[in-house]
C-alpha cells in the first residue's frame, strides 16, 4: 500500500508539473523583417512583458510585416502583431488587397508614427517623386503597408503602375539592391531612423525625397489615416534639413480571442515600464498613453479599454 501511495503521489506530482508548465501564457508577437523597426521594437516589448508579468512568455517572430501580420492574427497563428494603421483599416473593411473583411483582431495601442521615406542617391537626377518615372524602385514586400503607401503616392502624383518599374522587395533586400545599383530608389514606411536606410547612408550619399505640401494635403484628405510630418534634419548621415512627407501609425494589435485580463496586463505592463522600453529601443521614447488611443480605425480590445478607462483616456 505504501508503494502504491508513493506511485500515486509521483503521478500527481508529474501531472501538477505539467499543468504548471501549461499554465504559462505562451504568445507569439508577429513583427517584421530584421532590417526594419518592428522586429527589434517587438523584442524589447516582449522582454518587458516576460519579466514583468507572471508566467508570461511572449516570443517576437520575424514576418513579412503588416499585410502578413493581420492574416496571421485572423488565422490565429499568432496572438499579437505590429501593423500599420492603414493596413488595419484595409483589412477590417476589405479594401485594397483584402477581398474579405478580417475582423478577428482588436487594437491594444498606437505606438509611434511610421514615416513614408523615399530614398535616392544624393548626387543623382531624381529630385522629386515624379522623377521616378522610368526608374527601378524597391516598393516594399508584396501586400505590405509600405507597398500600399507607394501606391497611394503614385495615385496622388497621377502616375500609373507601368510608369515605374516596381521591385517588390523587403527593406533589407531594397537596401542591398540600392547599394549594388540594381535599383534607383526605394520606399520605406517605418520609424525614423530606420536601420535599412542608416545602413545604406553609411556607404552611400542619400537623399530623402520631399512630398510637396499640395500632394500631402491631397493624400491626407483621401486617406485620413495619413498625416503630414517631417523627417527631422540629421536623422541620417548627410541629411541636413527637415524633409516634408507623410506618416501612418504603428499599432499593437491582439487576436480578439485573447482574454480581457491578459490584454489588460499586457497594456498596463507596457505603459508602467515605458522608461525601460525607451532604454531598450529609441522608439520607446515616443510611447505615450494619450497618443495610444488615437489614430486607429478598428475597435480596441476590451482589456485595453479597461486600462485606458482607469487612466481617464477613454469614456
Amino acid at each position: 500500500m505504501k508503494r502504491l501511495f508513493n506511485v500515486c503521489m509521483a503521478v500527481l506530482f508529474v501531472i501538477g508539473a505539467v499543468a504548471t508548465v501549461q499554465a504559462a501564457d505562451n504568445l507569439v508577437l508577429a513583427t517584421g523583417g530584421t532590417a526594419g523597426t518592428y522586429y527589434p521594437f517587438g523584442g524589447a516589448m516582449a522582454k518587458i512583458w516576460n519579466s514583468k508579468i507572471k508566467d508570461m512568455n511572449v516570443t517576437a517572430q520575424t514576418s513579412g510585416a503588416s499585410g502578413e501580420n493581420v492574416r496571421l492574427i485572423n488565422k490565429k497563428e499568432v496572438e499579437l502583431a505590429l501593423v500599420q494603421s492603414d493596413t488595419l483599416d484595409f483589412a477590417f473593411n476589405a479594401k485594397e488587397a483584402f477581398k474579405e473583411p478580417l475582423k478577428g483582431m482588436s487594437a491594444i495601442a498606437v505606438l509611434y508614427p511610421e514615416v513614408v521615406q523615399v530614398v535616392v542617391a544624393a548626387d543623382g537626377p531624381i529630385k522629386s517623386f515624379a522623377d521616378l518615372k522610368g526608374k527601378k524602385v524597391g516598393v516594399g514586400a508584396p501586400g505590405s503597408g509600405t507597398e500600399a503607401n507607394y501606391r497611394q503616392l503614385m495615385d496622388a502624383y497621377g502616375m500609373k503602375k507601368e510608369d515605374v518599374n516596381g521591385q517588390y522587395l523587403s527593406f533589407s533586400e531594397s537596401a542591398e539592391a540600392f547599394k549594388d545599383k540594381h535599383i534607383d530608389a526605394f520606399v520605406v514606411t517605418g520609424a525614423v531612423p530606420t536601420s535599412a536606410i542608416m545602413d545604406v547612408a553609411t556607404q552611400n550619399a542619400i537623399r530623402i525625397l520631399p512630398i510637396a505640401d499640395d500632394i500631402a494635403a491631397k493624400l491626407t484628405q483621401k486617406y485620413p489615416f495619413l498625416a503630414a510630418v517631417k523627417v527631422p534634419a540629421n536623422s541620417y548621415k548627410g541629411q541636413t534639413a527637415d524633409v516634408p512627407t507623410v506618416a501612418v501609425n504603428a499599432v499593437l494589435i491582439a487576436g480578439s480571442q485573447l482574454k480581457d485580463d491578459m490584454v489588460y496586463n499586457l497594456t498596463k505592463a507596457l505603459f508602467d515600464n515605458q522608461a525601460d522600453l525607451a532604454a531598450a529601443h529609441a522608439k520607446g521614447k515616443e510611447l505615450n498613453s494619450q497618443f495610444a488611443v488615437k489614430g486607429v480605425s478598428i475597435p480596441y480590445h476590451p482589456g485595453a479599454v479597461k486600462y485606458y478607462k482607469e487612466k481617464g483616456l477613454m469614456k
